[in-house]
């Protein structure tokens, strides 16, 4: 009580701190993760040629290693605590950062990609077991969209930085990734010292919890109807902005004339304009929670029609009209109503787990997205075909989910 009573008279409560440490913690990861797509032509002046198809696969190993990670490290998040998950998640992450920063060869870098996805496997049951656990419920929408804008803004200043330091002015392409391992040895210190230890073990208590009858496991409870809809869902939404995040750069430069730093100009007002429709959005599902259903399946289907606008337009003003409409419209403005609705829908107990289990089910297609993605680019020569399909996908998604509330409310 003490220590919080004199945080609050410093001006941010724990909770606040919270959301800005996992928003800064997003900005890192994501900067990893947009820095290297713009560039990958200068990545294979050093490595050697590759087709589109090895490239992704870059993506693909990260994302492999790091959907691997996410129950597991969902389950030792509620068994010793999310401090001592996320500090040496992390610091495995700045070792992956460091092998792909000396990397002389395609293999290297997968391995490097490998060490990155299962460092920052880490993060996300972390990070949204204490939000859930911190945060007051009816602000929990809005402070998730605030967390969640650390990923567009770290993935807007990967993709500039990337080209505007490699690409226009010159700089060698691995210095970009030994100042991300710095960045990632400062969220280290920053974790240490303001994420709270989880309280130590009370022993007798545990010897009477033992004693008491326990209650059954709560795993059916993370594939009820409404779950399983949210795990298609979330499925469906990564799909399409994995894809995006992997291969827009490449089929602006290849497809669409787009040249140097305005490759990453464009790429990045997805992530730009997601930020204030992430907020918006988030806010309004507060206000009425119960219109949340209507709110994820309308914000879906619209963003499955601007990765239509973007491939279909005409001109370069209409392209980015879609890239803005789908980064204000897509992942980042559903994810955090998405979230809080599992947090709704999840058993209270080991929030953890069901965190882990539901990002397991939607990064599985950041595996499939990339590569998938560069196969159809290399047997057609365009990567058009990969936005059509995810935009399928979202479609498929948005009707199951809805279905299934449909069904619940029935049963109810």
């Amino acid at each position: 009580m003490e220590n919080e009573t004199a945080t609050m008279k410093k001006g941010l409560q724990y909770w606040q701190q919270i959301i800005i440490i996992l928003c800064l913690g997003w900005v890192v990861i994501w900067i990893y993760r947009s820095v290297l797509t713009p560039i990958f032509p200068e990545i294979q002046q050093t490595i050697g040629q590759h087709s589109d198809a090895q490239m992704g696969l870059i993506a693909s190993f990260y994302f492999f290693a790091y959907t691997g990670m996410q129950i597991p490290a969902g389950i030792l998040v509620d068994k010793f605590g999310k401090k001592v998950v996320l500090i040496p998640g992390f610091s495995l992450f700045a070792i992956a950062a460091l092998v792909i920063g000396t990397a002389q060869s395609l293999e290297m870098i997968y391995l490097g990609s490998l060490l990155a996805g299962l460092g920052c496997g880490s993060y996300y049951g972390a990070a949204y077991s204490l939000s859930s656990e911190n945060i007051p419920p009816e602000k929990r929408g809005l402070s998730t969209a605030i967390i969640n804008s650390g990923s567009a803004l770290g993935m807007g200043i990967g993709l500039i930085a990337s080209s505007l330091l490699v690409k226009s002015v010159g700089m060698n392409w691995q210095i970009m990734l030994f100042i991300i391992a710095g960045l990632i040895v400062v969220m280290i210190f920053v974790f240490a010292s303001v994420i709270k230890s989880s309280p130590k073990v009370d022993r007798t208590a545990m010897v009477k919890e033992k004693a008491a009858p326990k209650e059954k496991a709560p795993i059916k409870n993370l594939f009820t109807g409404r779950m399983i809809a949210s795990y298609i869902l979330y499925f469906a939404t990564c799909y399409g902005y994995y894809m995006v995040v992997t291969w827009l750069p490449s089929f602006l430069q290849q497809e669409r004339g787009f040249e140097g730093v305005a490759i990453g100009f464009s790429a990045a007002l997805v992530a730009f304009s997601a930020i204030p429709g992430a907020l918006f959005f988030s806010r309004m599902s507060d206000k009425f929670s119960t219109k949340k259903v209507r709110f994820i399946v309308s914000l879906t289907v619209a963003a499955a029609l601007m990765l239509m606008l973007t491939v279909l337009a005409p001109t370069s003003g209409i392209l980015l009209v879609g890239l803005i409409l789908y980064g204000l419209l897509g992942k980042l403005a559903v994810e955090p109503i998405l979230i809080s609705y599992v947090a709704d829908s999840a058993p209270k107990k080991g929030y953890g787990t069901s965190f882990g289990v539901f990002n397991f089910f939607g990064m599985s297609s950041s595996v499939i997205a990339p590569f998938l993605t560069g196969v159809i680019s290399d047997s057609t020569g365009s990567k058009v075909m990969g936005f059509y399909i995810s935009a399928i996908i979202l479609v498929i998604g948005a009707i199951v989910f809805l279905i299934a509330n449909i069904k619940s409310k029935k049963i109810a």
